[in-house]
């Protein structure tokens, strides 16, 4: 059986006279150079995440960064454009407004979620219900009747708004011990009572909507905690919104407390009908083997409470300047060069997965593609994703990488076909190497992930600087690799627990919408 080992890159003994080093190759010399001294990444990040903003599937702002992008990649002399990949609802952000006006008033944090409906023009004031703990789903529809008139709040409250680190820097022992014991025993006691209402996070919603609820009120704490986590809106008339974990927890206490807090919402939306969704695409021609690829691979799409900016605008940034340290010292690649930057990725892999249905002519010739979507930090593992041969490959491609970068770097293989859960698998399941850069995640799960905390000030430059041009040399090494890497899968893999692994079944892509909530 094909274990899925780890080991350090501790390569000296691997390198043969026939590898290509960053001490003597003057491309990869040049570009280490080139990103040392004249990076642009905080350029591209002020024009992306300031300038244009947050990129949801199908709202303006969207479409604004597709063209922006391909703006950029013709100033550098890169062939680019935006390809239609299908269709979404089209929906466009305006003000949110939420206020506590009794037992006190207090402007609170918050935001309406994605596809949120507009309220009226003065906003909508009512007092608030939770959802209760009842018996069954049966019990449930009898309590519906309950939400008319009502804001209903959905989510948990927190038993802390504090961060691990800071119990495991200033909590006692036993202190952490219980409060992790109480986190887990709230956890598991809501999930049980969003489960017993019968419904999906969707049909709660919709349910909600339809027993006269004036609006749905959620809080999306950590990606580790939370549970019936909301990051859009299933409602078609009432607003649905995410209040931050402080002022979520202070409105749960008093509505539990009987103090009947009310709140006025106020949210302005436009609901833009089908609009049509693109990725955007960039290329630099390869000399010798054209008809062979080499890809960069980055999902632009975001959730817009924040900026997108580490889900997965460094991942976009690290494959566009990437893309301008080739063309600048690459520009005639023996393999084509090909960036994509896909869209709605968060809603299922959507651009990646049409643009593998769409171009099997590349996904067949694909020497190996490399994707990054975990976050600002830097790289410090690459899996085998199962291809039997994967190994040779890219340690002889890492063996060029310069030292401070590479020794950071672990490695796995053959790996694990199911591992990365982004726009790789779509490759992946396609039978094709596509190979995930994980990086750090500096609290990118607990802190950044989906939420309106995902700004520009969590990037982390000098990590941002270090993915690029271990992406630039990675491509550039399998570029000028003379062998062609095979697809061929690895056979009786099985993971750390010892069950076995299965590769999965290739992916369809969504090809007519809307797709998103009705």
């Amino acid at each position: 059986m094909a274990v899925i080992a780890t080991a350090f890159l501790f390569i000296t003994g691997l390198l043969t006279a026939q590898k290509i080093s960053a001490q003597t190759n003057p491309v990869i010399e040049k570009i280490v150079k080139e990103e040392t001294d004249n990076s642009q990444l905080l350029q591209l990040a002020h024009e992306l995440f300031d300038q244009i903003g947050p990129r949801l599937v199908g709202t303006p702002l969207m479409k604004k960064a597709n063209d922006w992008a391909v703006a950029k990649y013709t100033g550098w002399g890169i062939s680019a454009r935006n390809e239609q990949w299908g269709e979404w609802k089209g929906w466009e952000r305006g003000v949110s407004h939420i206020d506590m006006l009794s037992p006190r008033i207090h402007t609170l944090e918050g935001t309406q979620l994605a596809w949120s409906p507009a309220t009226k023009a003065k906003g909508v004031t009512a007092s608030l219900i939770i959802i209760p703990d009842l018996a069954d789903s049966l019990a449930f529809d009898q309590w519906l009747p309950n939400v008319k008139g009502k804001f209903v709040m959905v989510s948990m409250q927190q038993p802390t708004g504090r961060p691990d680190d800071n119990w495991a820097e200033f909590g006692l022992k036993e202190s952490i011990d219980k409060m992790k014991k109480d986190r887990t025993a709230q956890t598991t006691a809501w999930a049980s009572r969003i489960k017993k209402t019968g419904y999906s996070t969707r049909t709660l919603q919709v349910a909600l909507e339809k027993a006269g609820a004036l609006g749905i009120v959620g809080c999306n704490w950590s990606a580790g905690f939370g549970v019936n986590k909301i990051f859009n809106a299933y409602t078609q008339t009432i607003p649905t919104v995410d209040i931050a974990l402080e002022d979520y927890g202070l409105l749960y206490r008093l509505v539990e407390s009987g103090d009947d807090p009310v709140i006025r919402i106020q949210v302005e939306s436009k609901d833009h009908g089908v609009v049509p969704t693109f990725n955007t695409i960039a290329q630099i021609k390869g000399t010798e083997k054209p008809d062979e690829y080499v890809m960069l691979s980055a999902h632009f799409d975001s959730w817009d409470g924040g900026t997108g900016a580490t889900d997965n605008g460094t991942g976009t940034l690290t494959m566009m300047e990437a893309m301008r340290l080739l063309k600048k010292f690459y520009p005639n690649p023996k393999r084509t060069i090909i960036v994509g930057h896909w869209g709605s990725e968060e809603e299922g892999l959507n651009g990646s997965r049409a643009f593998v249905e769409d171009h099997p002519e590349i996904v067949t010739k694909l020497q190996a593609l490399f994707n990054q979507d975990n976050g600002t930090g830097r790289v410090v593992n690459i899996s085998g994703q199962g291809f039997k041969d994967a190994q040779p490959f890219i340690m002889r491609w890492l063996a060029a990488v310069p030292d401070s970068i590479r020794k950071r770097i672990v490695t796995s293989f053959p790996g694990s076909p199911s591992g990365g859960g982004s726009d790789n698998a779509s490759f992946v399941a396609a039978g094709a190497p596509g190979f995930s850069l994980g990086s750090l995640n500096w609290s990118y799960f607990n802190y950044t992930w989906h939420t309106n905390r995902d700004t520009y000030d969590k990037i982390v430059f000098d990590d941002l600087s270090n993915n690029a041009m271990l992406a630039a040399i990675m491509v550039y090494m399998a570029c000028e690799d003379p062998e062609k890497l095979s697809h061929e899968k690895a056979k009786d893999l099985i993971d750390r627990r010892g069950d076995p692994v299965k590769w999965p079944d290739p992916v369809k892509a969504i090809r007519k919408g809307p797709v998103a909530p009705k």
